[in-house]
């Protein structure tokens, strides 16, 4: 793995008006390395993966990708820099999935726009990697939630960029997908070489997939670092203030997050 960071998140703060969203927020992730970020609703999840992508501004301190300052970027630098997949679709309902996925190499297209054999080989390519090949002609109005997950997913590999940020890339999936998407994203830091930070909810799936791992509450980073050192009775049931218990996976060996439901009373 690649010691020098692709993306590094150096204090920054976000202000939403007068409301503080994000404290000093502190980390980095390296080339070929999965990156979870993990927390309660409301911790600053999606906040911090839009201002990681330059989407909002930060009040203090910097994100950078490549080693520069992501506010110093155009939205057409950026995008040749990172790709996001947000959790929110949004996707025009008129346009074929080859039409949205052909979005992604918008940073690539001449003044014309014309997409070149280049441009078509790689949206194949990312059509394959997200298994939509068979969806590449319906309309994304035609296509349920987890098909519109996995298309978003695509035009952002379309996309070709080193550096990957995925808010709840599982939402809406059914448990196969899950496994599948995941395995995808694992696949394109290990042999790809890509740089990725994810935002998500299901704990279990952040042990079996990440290599690192930052909680985050009310909008400070708690702790981080691998999964079987954020993933611990005291660091979750502090962030997520109810009882739970970890036990190691009976096959994998990873962290395996066991919630009871009960709310602690402290």
């Amino acid at each position: 793995m690649d010691e020098n960071p692709l993306v590094e998140i150096d204090r920054l703060s976000v202000h939403y008006g007068a409301t503080p969203i994000l404290h000093e927020i502190s980390f980095s992730v390296r080339r070929g390395e999965v990156m979870a970020l993990i927390g309660p609703n409301g911790a600053g999840k999606t906040t911090l993966i839009r201002a990681a992508s330059g989407t909002i501004p930060a009040s203090a301190g910097q994100a950078r990708v490549s080693g520069q300052d992501i506010a110093h970027l155009s939205p057409a630098q950026r995008a040749h820099h990172l790709a996001v997949v947000p959790q929110a679709r949004n996707l025009p309902e008129a346009f074929s999935v080859w039409q949205t996925v052909m979005m992604g190499r918008t940073p690539y297209l001449g003044w014309l726009g014309q997409p070149t054999a280049k441009d078509e080989q790689r949206v194949q390519w990312a059509l394959r990697r997200t298994n939509c090949q068979e969806l590449r002609e319906r309309l994304i109005g035609e296509l349920s939630g987890g098909e519109q997950q996995r298309v978003l997913l695509a035009r952002a590999l379309a996309q070709d960029t080193p550096v990957l940020l995925l808010d709840e890339p599982t939402a809406h999936l059914d448990l196969r997908h899950q496994s599948t998407l995941l395995n995808l994203v694992r696949t394109l830091a290990r042999q790809d070489g890509l740089a990725i930070l994810m935002a998500l909810h299901d704990l279990n799936l952040v042990a079996l997939f990440a290599d690192r791992v930052v909680l985050l509450a009310e909008g400070r980073v708690r702790i981080q670092g691998s999964p079987a050192e954020v993933l611990t009775p005291a660091h979750l049931m502090a962030a997520y203030q109810m009882t739970l218990q970890v036990v190691s996976h009976p096959e994998y060996g990873t962290p395996l997050v066991l919630p009871d439901g009960r709310y602690n009373q402290d």
